[in-house]
């Protein structure tokens, strides 16, 4: 592993090589809170004035660019970014590893399918989307009303916009549940 002096990494980030691996970082390199390099059948090299966002993983071999940006939580698997380049957040790189099957060819399929589930998030403009009442086939209507039920976490039927992402973080930072404020606990 090789770090120049001038590199500023913040807290939280690990850097892993694994065996015949390295990693490089170049001068005036920032990486951001919680970024995640792991070098994997090769080197992973990232170029002088290099950026990364907080929550970046970048995992295999290949090289950042001089002066490129990479926005926060961008996942970067076996490829390499282009000098001066600017990678929106979020963004994925490389193998995606699962392939996403296409809604329109499951409609011809004889296998029913279910419309899709409204999502738990509130829109951009934070109105929130009216909850749907579902019932059970074993019961109709007239039998028994059946009302909108609020998520667990959520007060009067309002979600908390980005709340997934932000447990997804936490998860990252705390992989086995462990914080660092944990009260003590009675044996």
């Amino acid at each position: 592993m090789s770090i120049d002096s001038s590199a500023a990494i913040a807290p939280g980030v690990i850097l892993r090589a694994a065996p015949d691996s390295k990693i490089i970082i170049g001068s005036g390199v920032c990486i951001g809170m919680g970024s995640i390099l792991h070098a994997y059948q090769g080197s992973l090299e990232i170029s002088a004035g290099v950026n990364l966002g907080a929550g970046v993983l970048v995992v295999g071999n290949g090289k950042i660019g001089a002066n490129a940006c990479i926005g926060a939580a961008t996942t970067i698997w076996n490829s390499s970014v282009e000098p001066g380049q600017v990678v929106p957040g979020g963004s994925v790189l490389g193998k995606n590893g699962r392939q996403v099957t296409d809604l329109s060819s499951a409609a011809t399929s004889p296998v029913p399918v279910h419309p899709p589930e409204t999502p738990d998030v509130a829109p951009l403009n934070g109105q929130v989307p009216p909850t749907k009442a579902v019932s059970s086939p074993s019961t109709t209507d007239k039998d028994s009303p059946t009302e909108p039920q609020a998520a667990p976490n959520s007060e009067a039927g309002t979600s908390v916009y980005g709340q997934d992402n932000l447990n997804r973080l936490l998860k990252t930072l705390f992989p086995y549940d462990q914080s660092l404020n944990r009260p003590p606990e009675d044996g």
